[in-house]
């Protein structure tokens, strides 16, 4: 039977930014266990980019070949970073469509759009370009992803209303966060009646694995619910949702999303009162809110791993894990890539999507990891 479009879209998608890996190459083998999983339990959203190291590719082996082209939605994305001319930019199209072996793509968005690269999406002619995919039924439906704040947000769908969805970060622990504005820019889109795909729903993997007090809180409720459920459950319940994402990255995040998600029923009253203390705690919370995204490690001249460093820092940060942290950090950063080898060019602030002060975390990294 062929997939729907819009609100009758299953409310779990599967993002592909995080593939689970063997050695140094993505586990495709794997990945299609996953896929299968994925399908049986009838949902059909796959989200992929241009800029997914691999991911393209893996998902034509694991899904495209292996599956009727109706009986899943395939989402992938055009990023300007990418692309040093209006050429390069268009060829990403021909590229994305040639390693997918898709054919078209049900959803096609412009990627990661924030303050200091929206304008050159307009002055590549990537909007008209766009458009004239989807006329020609290459794009089925037509988004971008965001990373700024509700005025620029409301700017975008005002000058394009032509835009059939948006992907936006939302969570519960970045709800009334005023660098990411993930209320804001919900309001923002639902007053432009556009549907939302939500990523970054457990905040890359950190709301799985919460600060003590939150994991408490959700325990005393259901005990043998992950706390990754809460998170992903939290935003599936709020109106004009068309998928969440999660990037699972193994077989058992899948089956465990599956556990709440096939049967998915809205947080109650009390569920929503326990998001709310946890939104309180996490207010106190000294943890670094990196998603894991990657972007900012590309351009590093020094090859800092900058998300696993944070990740290492976390353990110590919300957990009190010292020791942990301290083996976590030194796996992760060899003599001569270690935090306090930073030049702090910034060029990894310019480029994340959470607008962190990384250089100063890092400063703060390299106190807590003497070499």
């Amino acid at each position: 039977m062929p997939v729907v479009y819009g609100k009758d879209t299953p409310k779990l998608g599967f993002g592909l930014m995080r593939l689970p890996k063997k050695g140094l190459v993505i586990n495709v083998e794997q990945v299609k266990t996953m896929v299968d999983l994925f399908l049986e339990a009838g949902f059909t959203y796959f989200d992929t980019a241009y800029v997914y190291p691999g991911s393209e590719t893996a998902i034509r082996k694991a899904l495209v070949e292996r599956y009727p082209r109706d009986s899943f939605t395939l989402a992938t994305k055009l990023n300007v970073s990418a692309a040093p001319t209006e050429k390069a930019a268009r060829r990403q199209f021909a590229t994305s469509l040639e390693r997918t072996g898709a054919g078209y793509f049900d959803y096609y968005l412009l990627h990661a759009l924030m303050e200091n690269n929206y304008q050159r999406y307009e002055k590549l002619h990537l909007w008209d370009f766009v458009k004239e995919q989807k006329e020609k039924g290459l794009i089925r439906n037509l988004g971008f992803s965001f990373h700024a704040g509700p005025e620029l947000l409301d700017r975008l769908l005002t000058e394009h209303p032509e835009v059939d969805f948006i992907q936006l970060q939302i969570n519960y622990a970045d709800w009334e966060n005023p660098k990411v504005t993930s209320r804001a820019n919900y309001e923002t889109a639902r007053k432009h009646g556009k549907l939302i795909t939500v990523m970054e729903p457990v905040k890359g993997g950190n709301l799985a694995n919460p600060p003590k007090e939150v994991k408490k809180l959700f325990q005393a409720i259901h005990p043998d619910m992950s706390c990754a459920s809460w998170a992903i459950r939290f935003v599936a319940s709020l109106d004009g949702i068309l998928t969440v994402l999660s990037g699972m990255s193994n077989v058992e995040q899948m089956k465990d999303n599956l556990s709440y998600m096939r049967d998915f029923r809205p947080l109650n009253e009390e569920e929503q009162e326990a998001i709310r203390q946890a939104q309180r705690i996490l207010g106190k919370s000294a943890t670094i809110p990196c998603t894991a995204c990657s972007y900012c490690v590309k351009g590093c001249p020094q090859e800092i791993r900058i998300p696993d460093i944070f990740a290492a820092m976390n353990r110590q940060l919300g957990n009190g894990q010292m020791a942990a942290a301290k083996e976590a950090y030194f796996a992760v950063a060899p003599e001569g890539h270690q935090a306090s080898d930073c030049i702090e060019c910034r060029q990894c602030e310019g480029v994340c999507p959470q607008h962190l002060p990384i250089t100063d975390y890092l400063k703060q990294a390299a106190e807590m990891f003497p070499g």
